[in-house]
């Protein structure tokens, strides 16, 4: 088994690569998921987002103590990562502004003084992803194996892992 620094690094990669996921949110009794672009997945397990603070997925957390899920995908690779972990409002300024770039600037015009603006953290709790082998045509080779000999294992990796 990897250690867990070994753990996030792949997951951190993965995430690199895909930067959007989608937040999912208790809303009462019913699910909710909208995207956001992951600013940082810093080394401590910590996922990072921009978000204003009025906004009804932050007025969500309360309903499941700040459970949520993110999914992000690249459906061209078929790699998939589904992240559950704890989610809290953070308002450091000195955090924000190294987080901050000029195309924040598209969905809080006020800039980095917004008084609504805040991040949310989303500590890594456990993470399940899947990565596919290489290009389209070692794909295809993998499934064309897979269905002659009955042995998936070709067809990538699926990792689950418990990080807090």
């Amino acid at each position: 088994m990897a250690d867990r620094k070994t753990e996030l690094t792949e997951l951190r990669k993965l995430v690199d690569r895909m930067k959007v996921g989608m937040l999912t949110t208790l809303d009462g009794d019913k699910l909710r998921s909208r995207p956001l672009h992951t600013r940082e997945f810093d080394a401590d397990g910590n996922l990072w987002f921009f978000v204003s603070a009025s906004s009804p997925k932050v007025a969500e957390l309360d309903f499941d103590h700040g459970e949520v899920n993110l999914s992000y995908a690249d459906p061209s690779k078929y790699d998939f990562v589904s992240i559950s972990g704890r989610a809290t409002l953070v308002r450091d300024r000195v955090k924000m502004e190294s987080l901050w770039t000029k195309m924040i600037e598209v969905w809080f015009p006020q800039g980095i003084k917004d008084p609504d603006l805040a991040l949310l953290q989303v500590k890594v709790e456990s993470a399940e992803y899947w990565e596919s082998p290489g290009s389209a045509v070692v794909r295809l080779l993998a499934v064309t194996k897979a269905l002659l000999t009955g042995d998936a294992s070709s067809l990538g990796t699926d990792r689950k892992l418990q990080i807090n």
